[in-house]
């Protein structure tokens, strides 16, 4: 259509990065003869010219910076961050939108139907991925009519980027670039019935299940929790109605000539849809899970008076890749039942209630407490991150603090009706997220901080591998707050512990050098000790690789006071950074050696690994900073390096001369390096490639050299999970292990069991009788 708009017939999965995950899954969907209603989307380029480059872009960007380090910092709830979100929405809406951009939208719009209600929803660079929903994050505006309310909805979705609970998310889930958005525009639906249909059980990961919640009207009393939907269980095989529960609806939204109006529902006896609507909106999951190679989906649908429509569709994050059942062990007899719900997100937790009725309140809540609400709108995000559990009156499995709960793994049950009527302050209970079953907590201490047990607590022992591998599978984690949770997995540990984010927390947002200069550097080292512990504890005795801190320049000026002491790098991805930094800068480095000697005195296991290694002669000087500081003299402690730099390849028998033992393969920058392509560049994106034959070579030649000289070598990437082909490449190659992000860890252990199987039985095949002339060997 233009520079800047793009029908959604024209788009595909593979234009997220220039429609967003929404505006691509639709397209996608479209041109697989769904029933998607038709739109456009205004794309990341709209955006760009308008906010980017525009007259407010280097402001929002210093302000984004700002707010995101806050956040970071777990200041999400306070004032600072709420006032800097708020500065960047009013520079957003500030912004006039004319030319090419207002021109092009305005056609599309028409070419709709004059005057025809539209739906304007957020498509944000990222959003409905497969690890990152960002579920009701951003705007989305229904029963939309008119030129300048469209223009002044596209400037609204931009500007949701800024708000609190978008920068909490983003923080939580280490996502530190800049923010960029498309825009969906597409014909309204007249729904009569809409919901969500899962197509595998949310709670409990169950593959032969899937959740259907409906309600009178349009979809988002159903998506926001604002209703209890009528939930229904479905057999996909067939498919075939095995359960419905019975939810309550007060009131519905429907279009109006001015927009959503909202309307009495009297029609509460009766089942939101009739059996052969629930069959219908299965069938159609199952069709676009179906397109997408079986892979569960999150689906929003409705039906007019005519039809069933195809709203939105995305993949189900956080989803277990083995079912899991609730907890055998029964709760004391003692334990009376208080309230039951819908088990929204597995796990237990005991703890203090809090009440809370808005997220206005959200300050109330200490670290620890049980948040009981009515129910939670995106805008409690920063209260649910720091809640042992969450329980709402109303919402359903698929609501969304439902998501939100499943990816921070906060146990969570919605729809109990009288949560915050049975429930007081101050109450002890116990939540069970995967039986939906509050219980009053007779065992725990009366008096005292609340003490939060959670289902994986302590130093959880990993279930047994669903296939085990010789290979090692480790996984990448950047938060403590994941690690409990993850260390209950099959992993068979941390191959890759990122500094950065605990770092950032570690320092309050500040930059390192100001911290020093006021004489706060046992701070910094009791903080990053404690985080440390949080994720070496649960996992030991399996071993936690640190990689110590590589925050490149750009990134180190974005901290508070930053610009004093950092260098303006043209092209920081290649400049003062890793190893190389310690040796020019070495107080921080000493920091962190002196904080993980800290913790190797409770949990041995931690090990170090020093980033972006380039040359001999500075990993030699990086060690002997080691060796002076207290984690020289630690026995036991394996010296890492990361394999991103290609002088690896040349240097790497040095660098086992020098002691290393250990080697990391970073595949993201040595591809990068090897190619000479900027791994983020869009125009660049197709010449980035794992699986190159220099890339592969290199690989080889490392891990080969490794294998040698008796080290151990690893691989961090996501690509042995998502090609099991490059996988195999690996193990045939004879690498000692490879580690990916925590969702990955399922899918990777069995390509990884896979090549092992087949390198066995070639072996056996090749070795047998058969094999050979005349049946001789």
């Amino acid at each position: 259509m233009s520079d800047y708009v793009e029908d959604l017939r024209e788009l595909r999965a593979a234009d997220a990065d220039r429609a967003g995950g929404k505006g691509a899954n639709l397209g996608e969907l479209v041109g697989a003869h769904l029933p998607v209603p038709p739109g456009f989307v205004v794309l990341r380029s709209a955006y760009r010219a308008m906010i980017e480059r525009g007259p407010h872009g280097a402001e929002l960007d210093a302000l984004h910076e700002q707010a995101l380090r806050a956040a970071i910092a777990e200041q999400a709830g306070e004032p600072p961050v709420d006032e800097l979100c708020r500065r960047m929405r009013e520079l957003v809406l500030d912004t006039k939108l004319d030319g090419p951009v207002r021109d092009a939208t305005v056609e599309s719009y028409h070419r709709l139907g004059d005057q025809h209600p539209v739906a304007v929803r957020s498509s944000a660079i990222g959003e409905d991925s497969a690890t990152a929903s960002f579920a009701g994050m951003n705007l989305s505006r229904t029963n939309v009519r008119g030129d300048d309310t469209i223009i002044d909805a596209v400037i609204a979705c931009w500007a949701s980027l800024f708000t609190p609970r978008v920068l909490t998310y983003r923080a939580r889930r280490g996502m530190r670039q800049r923010p960029e958005m498309a825009v969906v525009v597409q014909r309204m639906v007249d729904a009569r019935r809409s919901g969500v249909v899962f197509t595998a059980d949310p709670a409990t990961g169950r593959r032969d299940r899937m959740v259907i919640d409906a309600a009178r009207g349009q979809g988002e009393v159903v998506v926001s929790g604002a209703v209890e939907p009528d939930t229904y269980l479905v057999d996909p095989a067939g498919p075939m109605l095995i359960e419905t529960r019975s939810g309550r609806q007060s009131f519905a939204i429907v279009g109006g000539p001015d927009g959503d109006r909202r309307v009495e529902v009297s029609e509460t006896d009766t089942p939101v849809l009739s059996g052969d609507q629930v069959l219908a909106v299965a069938r159609l999951a199952l069709d676009v899970q179906r397109h997408y190679d079986n892979r569960p989906q999150d689906v929003e649908w409705a039906f007019d008076d005519r039809q069933l429509w195809l709203v939105q569709a995305r993949p189900i994050t956080m989803l277990p890749d083995e079912p899991t059942a609730p907890s055998a062990a029964e709760p004391a007899s003692d334990a009376t039942v208080l309230l039951r719900g819908l088990a929204a997100a597995p796990g237990r937790a005991s703890g203090v209630v809090r009440v809370l009725r808005s997220p206005a309140e959200g300050g109330a809540l200490r670290p620890g407490e049980i948040l009981v609400a009515p129910m939670t709108t995106p805008d409690w995000l920063p209260t649910i991150s720091r809640a042992a559990a969450l329980i709402t009156d109303s919402g359903g499995m698929t609501c969304h603090a439902a998501i939100v709960a499943r990816e921070l793994g906060v146990p969570c049950v919605v729809g109990t009706r009288t949560a915050t009527t049975v429930l007081h302050d101050g109450q002890r209970i116990a939540v069970d997220g995967s039986r939906g079953e509050i219980r009053a907590d007779t065992g725990a201490a009366t008096s005292g901080r609340s003490v939060v047990e959670r289902e994986y607590s302590g130093a959880a022992q990993p279930s047994p591998a669903t296939e085990p591998t010789a290979t090692r599978v480790y996984v990448n984690l950047a938060i403590p707050e994941v690690a409990e949770r993850v260390a209950a997995t099959d992993a068979d540990g941390v191959g890759l512990l990122r500094a950065e984010t605990l770092l950032v927390q570690a320092l309050g947002g500040r930059h390192p050098r100001d911290l020093i200069a006021r004489g706060e550097e046992h701070m910094f080292v009791e903080e990053l000790s404690s985080a440390l512990l949080r994720i070496t504890t649960p996992f030991a005795p399996r071993p936690v690789v640190y990689r110590a801190t590589d925050l490149r320049s750009n990134e180190f000026r974005a901290l508070a006071g930053g610009d004093r002491y950092e260098p303006d790098e043209h092209n920081p991805m290649i400049g003062y950074r890793g190893c190389y930094r310690y040796v020019r800068d070495p107080e921080l480095f000493r920091l962190e050696l002196t904080a993980l000697a800290r913790v190797r005195e409770r949990t041995p296991e931690l090990h170090l690994m020093i980033p972006f290694v380039r040359t001999r002669w500075e990993l030699e000087a990086c060690l002997e900073l080691i060796d002076a500081s207290p984690l020289g003299s630690h026995r036991g402690l394996h010296r890492w390096v990361m394999a991103e730099v290609p002088s690896v390849v040349h240097w790497l028998p040095e660098y086992v001369g020098l002691g290393i033992d250990g080697v990391s393969i970073g595949s993201n920058d040595l591809t990068q390096l090897m190619l000479g392509v900027d791994r983020d560049s869009e125009q660049c994106a197709e010449i980035f490639d794992e699986t190159d034959p220099a890339v592969l070579e290199a690989i080889r030649q490392i891990v080969t050299t490794a294998r040698r000289l008796g080290i151990t070598s690893s691989l961090c990437g996501q690509a042995p999970s998502t090609r099991p082909g490059f996988a195999e490449h690996l193990v045939r190659m004879g690498i000692t292990s490879i580690s990916v992000t925590p969702d990955a860890l399922p899918s990777t252990r069995r390509a990884v069991a896979a090549a092992e199987r087949r390198i066995l039985l070639d072996r056996a095949v090749n070795d047998s009788p058969a094999a050979a002339p005349n049946g001789r060997k």
